[in-house]
């Protein structure tokens, strides 16, 4: 072989080496740039994903107690249109029953006037126990039959021989909590619709008593004129008192207590109140 031969084949094997060498070289800089690319895609992603957990752990906790807040907020403010409502069902009452008791003394100031000083002595009696309860949202069993007490007495002064009353409290049952002057709205409705249309005697009852289910029962029960069938629906849909009745009684304890205006076998009308002893709505 001629000695410039040998020297171009050494020169051609060196030239494939290097560039054997080069290829070589930017194969494993090119897979090394990946595995970086990709260390580094799965580093962001670690990161994004981390951020993400981090959010939820922390917004979780941020949600419930959003959630709580609302809920109590909107409890605070159904509490209070509850007891709004409650305040202006109240209000109706009272001119109510003071109204009618004034009417009454006027008759009396015309026909017996002696009769009306001892209702005025009366109503006095009546206003000092009342007047600082009115404005409360709960009574007790003892202080509201003591009130349809003196408002009982008040109406025999007006009805005379014709009108009896009574009234069955136990005495262990008087601190019950009831709400106040619901028990005057169904004696003053048996008088309305008892006595008054009935030309002779009659007797008007209040008895209170512990049920079966654990509520308290309280019914006021005359023997007057009657509820005829076809009354039953007027008088349960019209009236201040009965219908302030069904409405306290629904915003007090939701569906847990019942109201009900019947006719007895024996002919007499019974108005029972069924009272839970426990929390109200």
């Amino acid at each position: 072989m001629p000695r410039h031969a040998g020297w171009a084949f050494c020169w051609a094997g060196l030239a494939l080496a290097l560039l054997a060498s080069a290829c070589v070289a930017t194969l494993a800089y090119g897979q090394a740039a990946q595995l970086q690319r990709m260390a580094a895609l799965t580093s962001a992603q670690m990161f994004s994903s981390a951020l993400v957990f981090n959010a939820l752990m922390l917004g979780i906790p941020l949600l419930m107690a959003n959630r709580e807040a609302r809920a109590l907020q909107l409890s605070e403010l159904q509490r209070a249109a509850v007891q709004a409502e409650l305040k202006s069902l109240q209000a109706q009452v009272e001119p109510h029953f003071l109204y009618n008791t004034l009417a009454n003394t006027r008759y009396l100031a015309r026909h017996a006037p002696e009769r009306a000083v001892e209702m005025l002595d009366h109503l006095i009696a009546y206003l000092r126990t009342a007047l600082p309860d009115m404005r409360t949202s709960s009574s007790t069993l003892a202080r509201e039959c003591e009130l349809a007490g003196h408002y009982l007495a008040l109406m025999e002064i007006r009805f005379g021989a014709r009108l009896s009353t009574r009234i069955d409290c136990p005495q262990g049952l008087g601190e019950l909590q009831v709400p106040p002057m619901m028990l005057m709205s169904l004696v003053e409705n048996a008088l309305q619709h008892g006595v008054e249309p009935k030309p002779g005697t009659v007797c008007v009852s209040v008895a209170a008593a512990m049920r079966g289910d654990g509520r308290l029962g309280i019914v006021v029960r005359d023997d007057g004129a009657g509820l005829q069938q076809s009354q039953g629906a007027t008088l349960l849909g019209s009236g201040v008192g009965l219908r302030n009745v069904r409405e306290r009684l629904q915003a007090l304890y939701g569906g847990q207590a019942t109201f009900e205006l019947r006719r007895a076998a024996d002919g007499a009308t019974e108005a029972e109140l069924l009272l839970p002893m426990e929390a109200r709505a």
